[in-house]
């Protein structure tokens, strides 16, 4: 099989869509395949979440002199927070191959797509507008403000649908984990990476699953 840099799948949703968990299930399920690039934010950590594995917590002076000295790949403002993605963190993860999850919000997915044109899209969303207000509310991590806010940040999110290859509707945690495995399994069998004819007369898609990444 030809050596190539990993897939890179962009995922974007609007807060409370489940779109971090859904990866960190998937992650847990192929650990030997599938990794989480890690992104940086000045939001405070929420419980449970750890530095350099949830996101690169950073202060305000830190990030912006991150930004002026050029280390991110596009950083955007997001109620009220900055979020980023540190240019070493992505490189190094597509050398190392496989599959980098890439959770994102939708202006900095649009950057992303700009500089990684291969890269898979996939868009998560509630089933309902009320789902999602409970999700957020049950959360217990914002204000009812800072919950308004959200909603609102998710109605002009979701207007962007369209620019983005595949869409999850997370009504259940599990499903939505094995759709997105299906999406990567789909997009993994169909990329062209040069060699086909010579594998297939020596019969290695008899045995298809030893040149996928799942």
């Amino acid at each position: 099989m030809p050596i190539r840099e990993g897939l890179l799948v962009v995922i974007s949703g609007p807060a409370g869509s489940g779109k971090s968990t859904i990866v960190d299930r998937l992650i847990d399920q192929n650990p030997a395949s599938a990794r989480r690039a890690v992104t940086a934010t000045t939001r405070k950590p929420r419980p449970g979440e750890a530095h350099e594995k949830d996101y690169y917590f950073l202060d305000r002076d830190e990030f912006t002199r991150m930004a002026d000295n050029g280390d991110f790949l596009e950083y955007t403002r997001f109620n009220n927070n900055l979020y980023g993605t540190p240019r070493f963190s992505l490189d190094r993860e597509i050398a190392k191959g496989g599959v980098i999850l890439l959770v994102i919000e939708v202006a900095g997915a649009e950057a992303v797509k700009r500089l990684f044109p291969d890269a898979t899209s996939v868009f998560i969303i509630p089933p309902t507008p009320v789902s999602l207000r409970r999700r957020l509310e049950k959360r217990g991590t914002e204000s009812r403000e800072e919950i308004e806010s959200r909603l609102g940040i998710a109605k002009t999110e979701m207007q962007r649908i369209g620019e983005y290859d595949f869409l999850i509707v997370n009504d259940d945690i599990e499903t939505a984990t094995r759709d997105l495995a299906a999406i990567i399994r789909v997009v993994e069998r169909s990329l062209i990476c040069g060699g086909e004819l010579e594998r297939w007369e020596q019969g290695h898609f008899a045995d298809w699953h030893t040149v996928c990444i799942f």
